[in-house]
């Protein structure tokens, strides 16, 4: 049998955006038929939030689409690196705090970002945080991330990662 593989999904403070991809992922790859072949988690760059369960709005918003969420905020390690085979991270500072962690040339090689799946924007746009903003920017976060994580999910059935 083979491995699954494994894939993390990283922002700040890893209670809005990350779980959200994190979950949203799962879902996907679950209505696919392909459960079993990932595993998923999340992390922050920043430890502002560790412990803490995902944003209540983004967990209402997910729940209104049927997502249902799970886990704890918890900070991004250099251990990831080894545990994980894809690391996505949601905007540009936090691809750039990832990669000042990697070690070496094969670590900084599982780093993406999670908008280079998302077919209605370019590789490099970040993942915007509605954390400050109203519960419209929930809902189009929650967008964004769906598309790119059927994206995601699209190009690793296709073998291109």
């Amino acid at each position: 049998m083979t491995q699954p593989k494994r894939l993390l999904f990283v922002c700040l403070g890893n209670i809005v955006r990350s779980p959200l991809a994190e979950n949203m992922f799962a879902h996907l790859a679950s209505q696919a038929g392909m459960e079993d072949n990932f595993e998923v988690d999340s992390a922050g760059t920043a430890g502002y939030h560790v412990g803490e369960a995902p944003d209540s709005r983004m967990r209402a918003v997910g729940a209104e689409k049927g997502l249902v969420y799970s886990g704890r905020a918890r900070q991004f390690s250099e251990k990831d690196f080894l545990d994980f085979d894809l690391i996505l991270a949601m905007d540009q500072n936090n691809y750039n705090n990832i990669l000042a962690l990697a070690g070496s040339p094969s670590e900084q090689r599982k780093v993406h970002m999670m908008r280079e799946f998302d077919p209605l924007a370019n590789p490099y746009d970040g993942v915007p945080d509605p954390y400050y903003d109203g519960i419209d920017g929930f809902y189009s976060v929650y967008e964004i991330v769906e598309r790119s994580c059927q994206g995601l999910l699209d190009a690793l059935k296709a073998g291109k990662l």
